[in-house]
């Protein structure tokens, strides 16, 4: 029986960590934990916000996610639209879900993140 989801992996292209880095813990206030070694060597960063959990990979032939996304929950949606906005990351609203206020936007390698909160 699923639980819940543990994390959600999106790929990166190789070298991209500093900017990963910048972006996950700068922008999106997330803290970036440590990777076991063997895992540590191949790559790439995890990141954590609470019961979230974003694991970027390092992937050779990376192309971003464009359609596949993660739906973040957040609060004060409107605060963190623009706090993305003032570090320069695209906002793009979307009222197509119903009881929802959401947008979207990328991460600096291409990869979608939806950012959700309900409107209630």
């Amino acid at each position: 029986m699923l639980t819940a989801v543990d994390h959600v992996q999106l790929a990166a292209p190789p070298g991209s960590e500093d900017l990963l880095r910048a972006f996950y813990t700068g922008v999106l206030g997330m803290t970036e934990t440590p990777k076991p070694p063997g895992l540590a060597a191949r790559g790439g960063c995890w990141f954590e916000a609470g019961a979230v959990r974003l694991h970027l990979g390092i992937e050779e032939d990376f192309r971003p996610a464009r359609k596949a996304h993660p739906g973040l929950r957040v609060t004060a949606i409107h605060a963190y639209a623009a706090r993305l906005a003032a570090h320069g990351a695209t906002v793009t609203w979307d009222d197509g879900l119903p009881g929802h206020r959401r947008f979207y936007s990328e991460d600096p390698v291409g990869n979608r993140l939806e950012f959700l909160e309900g409107a209630g």
